[in-house]
């Protein structure tokens, strides 16, 4: 069986609620990622994604200089190291979400997206279904 340790990634950047929306968005573009993982002293409080920026900051007037508080979610569905990736992908499909936060102990270890379940072998059927189910969702918002 195949765990989200074996396919999650490790070294995270991250922002703090000191940060501002700016300063997520240009992290964002420097690394190259959708999302940013929001954390106090270590422990998960919240996940600021690209669309969170656009739809609850820029298409709501908000300022750059915004607090993340302002722009981040904050019930986040997180899951452990030792969850199987079947359950994962299972996680993603349901709660339409591309990004599963990793948290140990109170602690972000990691982050897993449906990317790195798709291009494991074993994980090609689980991560394929997940990506359906959340496209489909995505086009029926889009539609309507």
């Amino acid at each position: 069986m195949e765990y989200v340790r074996d396919v999650m990634t490790n070294e995270v950047e991250c922002c703090s609620l000191l940060d501002n929306a700016f300063e997520v968005a240009t992290k964002m573009k420097e690394y190259n990622v959708g999302a940013i993982p929001i954390v106090d002293e270590g422990k998960l409080v919240g996940m600021i994604t690209d669309r969170d920026l656009v739809v609850r900051g820029i298409a709501e007037k908000h300022p750059g200089s915004s607090k993340v508080e302002e722009i981040m979610s904050d019930q986040l569905i997180t899951v452990a190291p030792d969850t199987s990736s079947k359950e994962a992908a299972q996680l993603m499909a349901e709660h339409q979400i591309r990004r599963l936060p990793v948290v140990e102990n109170d602690q972000l270890v990691g982050i897993v997206a449906l990317g790195d379940l798709a291009v494991r072998k074993l994980s090609d059927e689980q991560a394929g279904k997940a990506l359906s189910e959340i496209s489909e969702q995505g086009a029926q918002d889009f539609q309507q």
